[in-house]
């Protein structure tokens, strides 16, 4: 007989209470992943698109809904961002110190590769920087979206008129913050159900040809309009086009940043891939990589005349991709996890609301018997977004 069995009967005692760990969703994680090897792949094409009417088609095509996807996904995972203390410190140790760390770091590698008389402008974003900013705008007022009865037609009109106020300027470069503000806004609005819409297979299918008549209409537009539209970057005033064309435009790159979104998002796989743990890993990979192409650009390395060829652009394409994927890496992100994701848990006060709740799972745990202790654990960092890109 063995000694499990007891005078209480055959009952074993209940294993123990474990909690419940949260798993990534595969899906966003391969979305994350692919759009942030697109970013890399259109930064490097950007600087061989004098002349090369083919690359200048798949880049407007890229650029029409690389960002605005990268965007969509962020504002989804910020639905639950309020103002509380624990996402208040997420948002700073997540989003504004990364922002300074690097704009210092870009501005010192322009020093020294380039301009030595280079300034350092925390209110000039350098670069990729830009989405940084606009993200801690975009976060800040998560609220106010979510108590408007019609958020995505006011962002819109916001974006709208950004397009035509040149007084708006380029500090913390708002152009951009407010003209991408609605697929931000679309993202807070998406839920679960809406992803599943678009991966269905019928939608999958429809794609294909959305996506060629997309290329199709990319190709006509190349000596007709500019390809700055496409970066949300400056008012109509900056260009010499009539003044209604910028809202008009607006809506339109909004409305196909939607369509093309959806298709991009029809292909992403939903289950795990060799690339879906990369997904965690993208801020680094958007970070860095811009350290690669702007080196290249101070260097003169882009000129070189084999990039002109095909073999030469392709080439370029994998490079790109590879670069990214490389820096998305485990290696990359213990290395570098104190300045892109610190704790800074001495930097912050305890959060009251975070106190009282540890105590109540105590007490709970313990039962009704248990004595109250008074020291309390630190309070955690953990809580809040990550940057969703």
């Amino acid at each position: 007989m063995t000694s499990s069995l007891r005078s209480d009967g055959d009952r074993k005692s209940p294993p123990p209470r474990t909690r419940p760990s949260r798993q990534r969703d595969a899906f966003f994680d391969n979305a994350k992943y692919l759009a942030i090897v697109l970013v890399g792949v259109g930064h490097a094409w950007g600087q061989i698109l004098d002349g090369n009417r083919t690359v200048e088609t798949l880049y407007r095509v890229l650029y029409t809904f690389h960002m605005p996807a990268f965007i969509v996904i962020s504002g989804y995972f910020s639905r639950s961002f309020d103002l509380s203390p624990k996402r208040v410190r997420r948002l700073i140790t997540g989003v504004v110190v990364p922002y300074v760390v690097f704009e210092v770091a870009y501005a010192l590698h322009r020093r020294v590769s380039e301009d030595p008389g280079n300034d350092i402008s925390l209110l000039d974003p350098t670069y990729l920087l830009w989405f940084l900013c606009a993200l801690f705008v975009w976060r800040l007022t998560t609220p106010l979206w979510q108590t408007l009865r019609w958020p995505l037609p006011i962002a819109l009109g916001i974006a709208a008129l950004a397009s035509v106020t040149p007084t708006v300027g380029n500090d913390m470069n708002m152009q951009r913050v407010l003209q991408f503000l609605p697929c931000f806004v679309l993202g807070l609005l998406l839920r679960p159900e809406h992803f599943q819409l678009v991966r269905r297979r019928s939608v999958r299918i429809w794609s294909v040809p959305v996506v060629a008549a997309a290329l199709v209409i990319a190709w006509w537009s190349v000596p007709r309009m500019e390809t700055g539209w496409f970066y949300r970057n400056a008012s109509v005033q900056d260009t010499s086009a009539p003044w209604w064309s910028g809202p008009v435009l607006t809506l339109a790159l909004f409305g196909c940043s939607v369509v093309l979104t959806a298709c991009f998002f029809a292909w992403v796989p939903g289950r795990r891939m060799w690339f879906t743990a990369l997904g965690a890993g993208t801020i680094y990979g958007y970070l860095l990589h811009g350290f690669l192409v702007k080196e290249g650009d101070y260097t003169g390395w882009f000129q070189q005349p084999f990039l002109d060829r095909p073999l030469g652009e392709i080439g370029l394409t994998v490079l790109g991709a590879t670069a990214v994927t490389l820096l998305c890496t485990r290696p990359v992100q213990r290395v570098l996890r104190y300045v892109v994701e610190p704790r800074m848990d001495w930097a912050f006060g305890r959060d009251p609301g975070d106190a009282a709740r540890g105590r109540g799972k105590r007490d709970q745990a313990a039962g009704p018997g248990a004595r109250e202790t008074s020291t309390e654990p630190a309070a955690s960092n953990a809580g809040g977004e990550k940057v969703s890109v």
